[in-house]
C-alpha cells in the first residue's frame, strides 16, 4: 500500500504522468504484492515521495496488474525504480537501495 503521496499508475495514466510538464522527475516503482524486496522498498518510495512533495513526483507500478508497461521497459526483475524526465528514462535501478541513494538520485535531475 503507497502513501497519499505516491501515484498509483496504470496502462491508462502512466503515459500521461511520464510526460506531465511541471512538478520535476517522475520516479516509478515497478513491483508486486508478492515481493519481498518491494516490500522493504515501500516505506523508502513513500519517504521519498514525501520529501519532495511539490518538487518531484513518485509513482508506483503493479507488474501483476500492468504486465504491458512493465515488458515495454523490460523489467524482469522487481523492485525496479526508473527515473523520467521528460517522458525519457534517465535512470534506471534494479533491486533493493537506501533512502538516500533515491533521494541523491532525484536530486541529480531535479532542475
Amino acid at each position: 500500500m503507497a502513501s497519499q503521496d505516491v501515484l498509483i499508475l496504470d496502462a491508462k495514466t502512466f503515459d500521461l504522468e511520464i510526460t506531465k510538464k511541471g512538478g520535476g522527475p517522475l520516479l516509478v516503482d515497478f513491483w508486486a504484492e508478492w515481493c519481498g524486496p518491494c516490500r522493504i522498498m515501500g516505506p523508502i518510495v513513500d519517504k521519498v515521495a514525501a520529501r519532495f512533495k511539490g518538487t518531484a513526483r513518485v509513482g508506483k507500478v503493479d507488474v501483476d496488474e500492468n504486465q504491458a508497461l512493465a515488458a515495454r521497459y523490460a523489467v524482469v526483475s522487481i523492485p525496479t525504480l526508473l527515473l523520467f524526465k521528460d517522458g525519457q528514462v534517465v535512470e534506471h535501478l534494479v533491486g533493493t537501495t537506501t533512502e538516500e541513494n533515491l533521494v541523491r538520485l532525484i536530486e541529480q535531475h531535479n532542475s
